[in-house]
């Protein structure tokens, strides 16, 4: 399963729009402080610093935010009151560099203004360059810090998703050999009272089931309308051995069968009540499926008859296939999905399933 995560060109973007605008602020609060000072000289010396302190700027803080951003990258897997001292220590130190480093260049080549160039006159300003950096540090550390949650949240909803996914397949594929066996047990039963088309019929039927099925990815849904097709297929195979035993009713309106199921939610409980309700009864068995929208919720009910004497515990909803379609409902829905399973009347087992209403 590929995973997506933040990539360092996203990051280098990320940070270098935060550079520019702490280089903007920075600029703007100096610009302020220069234009509203009361002192004359301090506004005529670094006015004329100011004139040429675009192209001057520009390069050395392009130069120091890249060095902060190259140091600070490397300190994003430490902790972070460690990460804050180092970048307290390196922001000061880049900083100072930074600072001086500017300051001789205009003492070099901007000789005419008047300003003082001492360290004694420029320490508020120095102080002032060393907070931008630190603060620069810790936001680019704190944007550094977020880019490694959110990968961490995406590889662990990654692991999730593959082992909620594993978990259904599972649950899914415990049901294929029940209906296999079954299905071939039936198979064996026609061949031994010599029906051999019919025989013939019933393999052709189980191998476009069982392609169809097993080419189906247990997270994708499909239209209630498609499982019904799914299941008319399975239908087929078992009317070949109770044709004369079983029929089976709908009752669909037309907007529901474009719901949105779980594939193969069906195939389990039609299974059941064919296993239990035809297969241990000796007259003709009535199955029926119905679906209604009952708000914004989808409900799905499969009624058989069945012998009037008491139910086990295990017919009552508690089979290996009625347990994985709870499992499932409960896996893709959580609190959401709800099932039941069990006599509705004398004679009739139900098996109902709720899910919310998806088109």
């Amino acid at each position: 399963m590929e995973i997506g995560t933040p990539t360092r060109k996203s990051l280098v973007l990320e940070s270098f729009g935060l550079a520019i605008t702490y280089l903007f602020l920075t600029a703007l609060f100096f610009w302020l402080c220069v234009y509203f000072s009361e002192s004359e000289t301090i506004r005529i010396g670094q006015k004329g610093i100011v004139s040429h302190s675009g192209s001057v700027d520009a390069v050395s803080g392009f130069l120091s935010f890249s060095t902060m951003s190259a140091a600070v990258w490397n300190l994003r897997r430490n902790k972070m009151v460690y990460n804050v001292i180092v970048c307290f220590l390196i922001s000061a130190f880049v900083a100072t560099v930074d600072y001086f480093t500017t300051m001789e260049i205009y003492r070099l080549f901007f000789t005419e203004n008047s300003y003082e160039f001492s360290f004694a006159a420029n320490l508020g300003e120095l102080f002032t360059c060393w907070a931008v950096f630190f603060g620069w540090s810790c936001v680019f550390l704190t944007l550094l810090y977020n880019f490694d949650i959110r990968d961490r949240e995406r590889r662990l909803a990654a692991v999730r998703e593959e082992a909620l996914s594993a978990q259904m397949r599972a649950l899914r594929y415990q049901v294929n050999p029940h209906f296999l066996f079954n299905t071939l047990n039936s198979i064996a039963g026609l061949i031994e009272e010599g029906c051999a088309t019919r025989a013939e019929r019933m393999v052709l039927s189980l191998s476009t089931f069982l392609r169809t099925t097993l080419t189906l990815e247990p997270f994708h849904d499909v239209r209630l309308s498609e499982e019904l097709t799914i299941q008319e297929e399975y239908l087929a195979i078992e009317h070949e051995r109770f044709s004369d035993r079983m029929t089976f009713h709908i009752d669909m309106p037309n907007d529901v069968r474009h719901a949105l199921v779980p594939s193969l939610i069906l195939q389990p409980l039609i299974e059941n009540a064919i296993k239990h309700g035809v297969g241990s009864m000796a007259g003709r068995v009535n199955i029926s499926l119905s679906a209604r929208r009952e708000a914004d919720r989808l409900r799905v009910i499969v009624e058989n008859d069945m012998p009037t004497e008491t139910v086990s515990p295990n017919r009552a909803g508690a089979g290996v296939g009625l347990k994985n379609v709870a499992e499932r409902l409960r896996a893709q829905f959580q609190d959401d999905g709800r099932f039941s399973a069990g006599p509705a009347a004398p004679g009739v087992f139900r098996a109902a399933l709720e899910m919310p209403w998806r088109t």
